[in-house]
């Protein structure tokens, strides 16, 4: 077997369930605290398995059985497509002369589908959290540790290197059952008496939570500036887990990256919560565990400021996708409508969100790592997004000086590709 290929089947086993949250602490007398449906959600499987302990009702029981069933139809559903998609991505990839973009393109069929099985699974868990009374969830907490087993396992599994682990990034609606569903239960009356008034306060949150763009909303590190328990939380759970690998005497190596940071003062206040955290499990330091704190220039702010920004951090990621809707001032769900008609015109040489737009976007990249580097000069720059597995863009990326890209596991074989390329054609001291 080729090492392009071992690469791919070990890469097509990587996808996996998505883990629930760990828990928040209570909060200090005043200070705000994440919405309800995101301070704890539990697996249904330990809802079920626990039943009794929390006395869970014959009704709640029948409601969160049909929960499960209908999201394991869901679930099959997405993974007969994902199998589809990905057997195809594989004879793409395991043809004598790979054909990039129909590959890369299949890639992006299968990571969708990828995320849609994380957001189904996600949903099923706020729902079925909602069937509980506020007693019973009580009851769950202590029966469940901190969640912090998916980040043990990866730090064994890693045996010693890095692992990036951002803090939570997306915009509260992805966290949330539809709006519109709501509504029309509620306006429509569909339902019993019990379940009208769940999904009335549901609504209720939602409304409350509503942005009319949510991608420059209440996202990323703006989420943990008025949420700091989300930041604490997760904090936690990555050093406890660093704490516990450790033990075992394996080296542990955490990089957290707070991500959308737009202005240093966000940073450095994300920042204070992590070391905070870092010293309450760690104490003063403990052998095996290195960690590093960082962040993500995906706002056009951050590349302007990167000087300043890298006052703080210890390394710099570029998260491309948000940079070029960002840079372009448009909206990457929408862009569909109108950037296949633009190349074919030739007002664009390719779609900005699949190839790095050099002149623009490329620009902001450039700027951030100089500014970043005239403050830190060994500062450790990288890139996250779907840039990452595009061989042009990593051929500009080598060029700019950047140490790495981040791809998915399924672009990992071209990337390694390019960016051996792109070191034989101007090679880099690193």
């Amino acid at each position: 077997m080729t090492p392009t290929r071992s690469l791919l089947l070990a890469a097509l086993a990587l996808w996996g369930a998505i883990a629930a949250p760990a828990h928040a602490q209570p909060r200090p007398p005043g200070r705000m605290g994440p919405p309800a449906f995101l301070r704890e959600l539990f697996p249904p499987q330990l809802i079920m398995r626990h039943q009794s302990d929390i006395g869970l009702t014959d009704a709640q029981r029948q409601a969160i059985t049909k929960e499960m069933a209908a999201a394991q139809a869901d679930v099959l559903d997405v993974r007969w497509k994902l199998e589809e998609k990905t057997a195809a991505l594989t004879k793409l990839l395991a043809a004598e002369k790979i054909d990039e973009t129909a590959a890369l393109a299949a890639a992006d069929e299968v990571l969708k589908l990828e995320e849609r099985l994380k957001r189904v699974r996600l949903g099923l868990m706020i729902r079925v959290k909602n069937q509980l009374t506020p007693a019973q969830q009580e009851s769950l907490k202590k029966l469940m540790p901190m969640q912090k087993s998916d980040f043990a396992g990866l730090f064994r599994e890693m045996k010693g290197y890095p692992v990036t682990i951002r803090t939570l990034d997306p915009p509260l609606h992805e966290f949330l059952p539809k709006r519109e569903d709501l509504m029309v239960q509620v306006a429509a009356k569909k339902g019993s008496k019990a379940e009208l008034a769940r999904a009335q306060k549901l609504l209720h949150e939602i409304e409350a939570l509503h942005e009319f763009n949510p991608m420059l909303g209440h996202r990323g590190c703006r989420l943990g500036i008025t949420y700091p328990e989300m930041t604490r939380m997760q904090a936690r759970a990555i050093f406890e887990a660093a704490l516990q690998v450790a033990k075992k005497g394996i080296k542990v190596r955490p990089e957290i990256m707070i991500p959308l940071v737009g202005h240093v003062e966000e940073l450095k206040r994300q920042k204070a919560i992590v070391l905070e955290e870092a010293h309450r499990v760690l104490g003063k330091g403990v052998a095996g565990v290195e960690y590093m704190i960082g962040t993500m220039i995906e706002v056009p702010r951050a590349s302007v400021t990167a000087d300043e920004i890298a006052k703080e951090a210890e390394f710099f990621s570029f998260g491309t996708n948000d940079l070029t809707q960002m840079g372009f001032g448009l909206s990457r769900d929408d862009a569909g409508k109108f950037l296949g008609p633009y190349v074919e015109m030739g007002i664009l040489e390719k779609d900005p969100f699949v190839s790095i737009d050099v002149p623009g976007v490329g620009a902001l990249v450039e700027m951030g790592v100089k500014k970043g580097r005239a403050t830190k000069p060994d500062l450790k720059i990288g890139v996250c997004g779907e840039h990452g597995g595009d061989p042009a863009s990593i051929r500009f990326f080598h060029n700019v000086g950047l140490n790495y890209v981040s791809a998915s596991p399924y672009r990992i074989p071209i990337a390694r590709l390019a960016a051996a390329q792109a070191q034989l054609e101007k090679p880099n001291a690193d």
